[in-house]
């Protein structure tokens, strides 16, 4: 089973991080997509997250339940939401979920799905080469203020999401208009 690993604080989600996973599972060769709550990005300021069980709550909320199946045109095809991390030695790094999963997992093949803005920093993460040489890992494309596709470029073993729909919604601008 092919699974995509749609890592992220969550904080909070919205209707982007669940339409970016609806598209992903209809138009890839995904069979399901892994929302993995992340009790602490070690690259992300602590002091902005919400406490990790709430967060973990309210993205099974937002997609039933934690899990999701997806229209008759793609029979089988689910969005999960795993508290996975929470399980594994904090700070939680990518490269060792990813490890992690393949040990629990043997018999699945994994694919990270990132945003781009995450590609732009990439080099910060613990072990980025790792990921890169052992994992596919899905890009999605941001836009700048001027509605364009931003001008990072794809790295090896990176495959853009080209044709997904935009979602103009972050979880910071959210937390900003809601004071948090």
């Amino acid at each position: 089973m092919k699974i995509g690993i749609y890592g992220g604080s969550f904080n909070p989600i919205h209707f982007g991080h669940t339409g970016l996973a609806k598209w992903v599972l209809e138009h890839t060769d995904l069979d399901e997509v892994w929302l993995m709550v992340s009790p602490n990005n070690p690259l992300k300021d602590k002091s902005i997250l919400a406490d990790e069980h709430e967060r973990l709550t309210a993205a099974r909320e937002a997609i039933g339940d934690g899990i999701l199946a997806i229209g008759d045109e793609a029979k089988g095809k689910r969005i999960i939401v795993s508290d996975f991390e929470f399980h594994l030695p904090r700070p939680t790094y990518t490269a060792n979920t990813l490890r992690a999963l393949a040990r629990e997992y043997p018999e699945h093949e994994f694919t990270l799905i990132i945003g781009e803005d995450n590609l732009q920093i990439f080099d910060q993460w613990r072990e980025y080469q790792y990921i890169l040489d052992n994992y596919r890992v899905f890009v999605y494309p941001r836009r700048d203020k001027a509605g364009t596709q931003g001008a990072t470029q794809p790295v090896k073993g990176t495959i853009f999401l080209t044709g997904a729909p935009y979602f103009n919604i972050s979880s910071t601008e959210l937390r900003k208009n809601l004071h948090i």
